[in-house]
């Protein structure tokens, strides 16, 4: 019996005004990724807009719409089409009122297997995202795919192993991160470099203690004060970077993965085996203090 692979593509772009065009570039990009052999691709956060997060607009609640809804209805089609799965960052409007940061998820026949909706909500300079986006209230999810069962998170979910551990406990055979993030214009290098590489590692991280892939794919381009660092990367079952997208340029990339190799790390460093499971129940706390 020969190894199980996995082809897995990303789709890292800049993002316009024009609604029309950012959803006509991901089509494009996912047709491109489909043509180098991508059986998965997934999609940067909110890739239908610019990241209107980084003000505190009530007209940008216009954006939003149902999912499913158009968004899922176009995508759906190509899906099957190019048998693909794809991994869409949305945002969702849920009732009046209430909005959610969810990404779908389309199997290759075209069926929607169900939304994950973004827990951990940033509140920084430049990320105002609480005005917008309720937390997310369905758990954490897996679908089961027709290429691989896959776990969804959504970028601020990229810092806490609490989220990958359960994903991953969950059944989860590798993570994808759409996300959103950038480097504010007025940064120096010095800083700059800092927080990539602190993003990436504490991803990387995830791979290492869950023994899963790790897929992460972001925008690039200058948006207002922002520019986002696109370095989309995609590490093995064990942390390795397998491949890192530039921090400027458009990037389509596909990379295959040996699903086998969760098993062989799993096996050889067993972090899931001896994981302490009685002693862990302090971490339900905020903080651990006398109150």
């Amino acid at each position: 019996m020969g190894k199980r692979t996995v082809k897995v593509g990303l789709v890292q772009t800049s993002c316009s005004s024009n609604l029309a065009e950012n959803m006509s570039k991901a089509i494009s990009g996912i047709r491109e990724a489909a043509a180098k052999g991508a059986q998965i691709v997934c999609l940067q956060e909110l890739f239908r807009s610019l990241y209107f997060c980084d003000v505190e607009d009530h007209d940008n609640f216009k954006l939003a719409e149902s999912i499913p809804g158009p968004s899922t209805d176009a995508l759906a089609p190509l899906a099957k089409e190019l048998g693909v799965v794809i991994v869409a960052s949305l945002f969702e409007k849920r009732a009046e009122g209430l909005y959610h940061n969810t990404t779908a998820v389309l199997d290759a026949d075209g069926s929607y297997l169900g939304k994950y909706r973004k827990m951990h909500i940033p509140d920084d300079p430049g990320y105002y995202e609480k005005f917008y986006f309720t937390p997310g209230d369905m758990g954490y999810k897996v679908f089961k795919t027709k290429f691989a069962t896959i776990g969804v998170l959504i970028c601020w979910d990229q810092w806490y192993p609490e989220a990958a551990r359960i994903t991953s406990l969950m059944g989860a055979e590798m993570l994808f991160y759409p996300t959103a993030i950038g480097w504010n214009i007025a940064q120096d290098e010095a800083t700059n470099s800092e927080q990539y590489q602190a993003w990436q590692t504490i991803q990387r991280s995830h791979a290492v203690a869950n023994g899963v892939p790790v897929v992460s794919v972001n925008r690039v381009g200058f948006e207002g004060d922002m520019k986002f660092w696109g370095g989309s990367f995609v590490t093995n079952a064990f942390g390795r970077v397998l491949f890192q997208a530039d921090h400027e340029k458009e990037t389509i990339h596909v990379q295959e993965l040996d699903m086998d190799n969760s098993d062989r790390y799993r096996t050889h460093w067993p972090f899931l085996r001896d994981r302490r499971i009685d002693s862990y129940s302090p971490i339900l706390k905020r903080f651990i203090d006398e109150d």
